[in-house]
């Protein structure tokens, strides 16, 4: 009997650990995030690329400028690589009836999903990613979360085929 208990006691701890975190998770969580008053204005982004292994591949900066009209938003990234490289990214971010967002950019494989609750974002992506001259469709899993009222932390998983390829760690800056 003992061995079916403790049996029974793992499985159930490792069971647990398969549990997934989800947005509304977040939802009690202050300040709670308004996409349309965060991004709007001037921002700054900070940011690095770490393979599988956590080795930083690359870093980055982004100056981006957010604008609304209504439920819609744009938002226009310029990003500057360590290697001297850049790069412009526009996004159209719109509210739904339910609070949550649809995003579209060039570079994204049909629409982003965004789902807000408290002070948190995830979006979940596709995106077309240029690598050594060939372009691959990567899988986004992307949580953001509000600090304070000029400050964000963001953290994107990167995977393919459900297989894990590094991730992207941001933090956004709220310009005056």
């Amino acid at each position: 009997m003992k061995k079916y208990l403790l049996a029974w006691c793992a499985a159930l701890v490792l069971l647990s650990g398969c549990a997934s975190v989800e947005v509304t998770d977040y939802k009690a969580e202050q300040p709670a995030l308004d996409l349309r008053k965060y991004f709007n204005g001037k921002l700054d982004a900070w940011g690095m690329f770490q393979d599988r292994s956590g080795k930083v591949i690359k870093r980055f900066h982004v100056a981006m400028i957010a604008t609304w009209q209504g439920d819609v938003g744009t938002l226009d990234e310029r990003f500057t690589y360590s290697d001297g490289t850049t790069q412009t990214r526009i996004w159209t971010l719109t509210r739904q009836p339910d609070g949550n967002y649809i995003g579209r950019a060039d570079d994204v494989v049909g629409e982003a999903r965004g789902e807000l609750s408290g002070n948190a974002l995830r979006w979940r992506y596709v995106m077309a990613l240029p690598v050594d001259g060939k372009v691959y469709n990567v899988d986004f899993d992307d949580w953001m979360f509000l600090i304070d009222d000029k400050v964000m932390l963001n953290r994107s998983f990167m995977s393919k085929f459900g297989i894990d390829l590094g991730q992207v760690t941001l933090t956004f800056t709220k310009q005056d």
